[in-house]
């Protein structure tokens, strides 16, 4: 049967009682006086074929009231399913424990992390239902007061956006409230780049100095892998005839306690890697060293890893870190992140000329714009080289004329 789309009532109450403890509320022969109590609304909405009022008190104006139960019946419209009774903590609680079992475990780390230490504390006992962009807004506006940098409450909101899109994609809330919540961005940091010489400097340094992490540098450069994916690198992967590695794995730490090797992100990252002649011989004497490292190891297991410690086991991602600061400062080069031998590889390329789209390809970006957000202004340097010199060319032809 077809539901009156104004159905239901707006009118006075208080939580006055009789004599038995009985609440009286409309009832209440003080509200008479128009100072005493509030308003409320009650409407009918069908629950599973049966009938269910919803009842809700303590709005201080009728228009508040009746804009309420305006936003009920526009939520049954919209076939969006209304508990009140559910708050913002109980739904986190229930959308990560439904969201893990698909979800890597660094990411489920963050995500309780943003949950349970910040949203919850912060939002939790309000009704889910009447979360608000308000609160939204103020939860941010208390976290940036409070000294909260904008790069993590960025990711905080975005953990509870992410379970609000899943709710309204679920018929639970008509609307995200942190859809559209305003963080200010922190300023783009600056890549920070070797130049060719500075490169060659380091590397030349690490194996004069005999470093066991110089080839993992050495390869890090020659193809622009990412350190997680080259921690995670198998000898499986590799062919060295082939002059080409897969990248299947990629290692990740966990509460920067114990690392665990994860299938990379997208799938353009799982692909072929090609190698230069320096990178097959980078792996070629990492290979001789890990077999004179077996030998003499008092216990070995063997998992494969190209990197490996001299037990076998991963290495940790803190361990390439302290040997790049050591290696860098000893070398009396800037310091850089480890991250960064990435955007020297790229860089690289593009002072040597290489596509656009090759070094794309190369660095397994998801497409060329990706690319060119990164490195643009390498291409914007060297087409101001190429106008300077038709310029001179031009200039120079007129000086023979003359």
């Amino acid at each position: 049967m077809r539901q009156n789309p104004n159905r239901g009532r707006v009118y006075r109450c208080c939580a006055c009682r009789d004599s038995t403890g009985r609440l009286l509320g409309p009832r209440c022969p003080k509200l008479s006086n128009a100072r005493h109590g509030g308003w409320a609304f009650a409407v009918d909405l069908p629950s599973l074929n049966k009938r269910s009022t919803m009842r809700r008190t303590g709005f201080a104006t009728k228009a508040a009231a009746s804009a309420a139960r305006a936003h009920v019946l526009e939520c049954e419209r919209a076939g969006v399913s209304l508990d009140d009774s559910e708050t913002v903590a109980s739904y986190l609680t229930c959308w990560l424990e439904a969201k893990s079992p698909a979800l890597k475990t660094n990411t489920v780390n963050r995500y309780t992390a943003y949950i349970h230490n910040d949203l919850i504390p912060a939002l939790g006992a309000v009704p889910l239902e009447r979360l608000t962009h308000d609160h939204v807004t103020q939860f941010i506006q208390r976290e940036l007061a409070a000294g909260r940098g904008p790069v993590t409450l960025r990711r905080c909101v975005t953990t509870l956006s992410s379970a609000l899109n899943d709710a309204r994609r679920n018929h639970r809330l008509p609307h995200n409230a942190a859809r559209f919540a305003t963080i200010p961005r922190p300023p783009e940091p600056e890549l920070t780049c070797w130049s060719t010489s500075q490169t060659s400097a380091f590397l030349r340094h690490c194996h004069a100095v005999e470093d066991p992490l110089a080839d993992l540098f050495e390869l890090m450069i020659c193809t622009g892998m990412r350190k997680g994916e080259t921690l995670g690198l198998h000898w499986a992967d590799v062919d060295l005839k082939a002059r080409a590695l897969f990248v299947r794995w990629t290692l990740v730490s966990v509460d920067n306690s114990r690392s665990m090797l994860n299938a990379p992100k997208t799938h353009g990252s799982r692909a072929w890697v090609a190698l230069s002649a320096r990178a097959v011989e980078a792996l070629q004497r990492q290979r001789r060293r890990q077999c004179r490292q077996q030998v003499t190891a008092r216990h070995h297991d063997n998992l494969d890893l190209v990197f490996a410690r001299p037990d076998g086991q991963p290495v940790r991602p803190q361990y390439v870190l302290d040997h790049l600061r050591r290696l860098t400062a000893d070398a009396g080069l800037p310091a850089i992140r480890v991250h960064d031998l990435r955007h020297i590889a790229a860089t690289i390329m593009i002072n040597q000329g290489v596509p656009m789209a090759v070094v794309s390809k190369t660095l397994r970006h998801r497409n060329v714009a990706t690319t060119v957000d990164i490195y643009g202004h390498l291409t914007r340097e060297a087409a101001a080289d190429g106008v300077s010199a038709t310029c001179a060319a031009l200039d120079a032809a007129d000086a023979r004329a003359a």
